[in-house]
């Protein structure tokens, strides 16, 4: 069975326990493969990366619209009618899928409620690099298995970013290292090229600087290529395993 989140953000999770480590979390409109429903969670995976977890049951529901836009905001504000004054305390985050069921006073109806138009683009748009969106995460807390603007850890970064643009990506550090297959020289480093580290990935702004989601800073930070090699080092005893290019961009 198939089912579509109908909250901003929902978290997957290793057991089917609301204790339980979060693995991942999955955004407003993302679709989930039902395997089989245990108390209340159902174990499945996000359809998009095949990720497997539990997610709580109420998290979930049968929506069969066609989703044609995407949030293109950091987050964006909800309302009961499409006016300003009814604002909802509710908002939803950049890379969520929504349907449009209405138009107008520059405002759009959703299945969650109506959305100033300025905060969607079709669900094909992209930027010209997958890193113009970068501006929306940075300072944006560490959080693991985190996958919006409320808190996300270094490979969900990389993951939303592109899956922006409509570039596949795996969701874990480990499988993007796979996944990438060109390797670069750290001498030829540039603009959107990936850094590994074991457990850890960050992306190159140009060959001096890089983005990453950093549990040592606990937020996602600029900072220098050579200085962030140097204190991942010294920190962890980590060596940079290798860089890759992303072949799509």
């Amino acid at each position: 069975m198939l089912l579509t989140v109908k909250n901003p953000v929902a978290n997957i999770y290793k057991k089917n326990n609301r204790n339980s480590e979060i693995v991942t979390q999955i955004l407003l409109g993302e679709d989930f493969k039902c395997q089989k429903k245990i108390g209340n969670f159902f174990k499945g995976y996000k359809t998009y990366d095949k990720y497997k977890g539990f997610i709580k049951a109420k998290d979930l529901y049968l929506d069969k619209n066609k989703k044609t836009h995407k949030i293109i905001s950091r987050e964006c504000n909800l309302y009961k009618k499409p006016n300003k004054k009814y604002k909802l305390n509710k908002k939803i985050f950049f890379n969520s899928k929504i349907s449009i069921f209405n138009d107008k006073n520059n405002f759009i109806q959703t299945n969650n409620g109506w959305v100033l138009k300025k905060n969607i683009k079709p669900i094909n748009f992209k930027t010209n690099h997958f890193l113009d969106n970068i501006k929306l995460y940075l300072n944006t807390k560490y959080l693991w298995g985190g996958n919006s603007p409320q808190g996300l850890d270094c490979s969900a970064l990389v993951q939303e970013l592109l899956k922006f643009n409509n570039i596949y990506c795996p969701r874990d550090s480990k499988d993007q290292k796979k996944f990438f297959k060109r390797k670069i020289s750290i001498q030829n480093i540039k603009k959107g090229d990936l850094l590994f580290w074991k457990g850890h990935v960050a992306i190159a702004l140009s060959n001096k600087k890089l983005v990453h989601a950093f549990g040592a800073k606990k937020k996602v930070v600029i900072m220098g290529i050579k200085e962030t090699i140097k204190k991942i080092y010294s920190k962890s005893k980590l060596p940079l395993l290798c860089v890759k290019r992303i072949k799509k961009l």
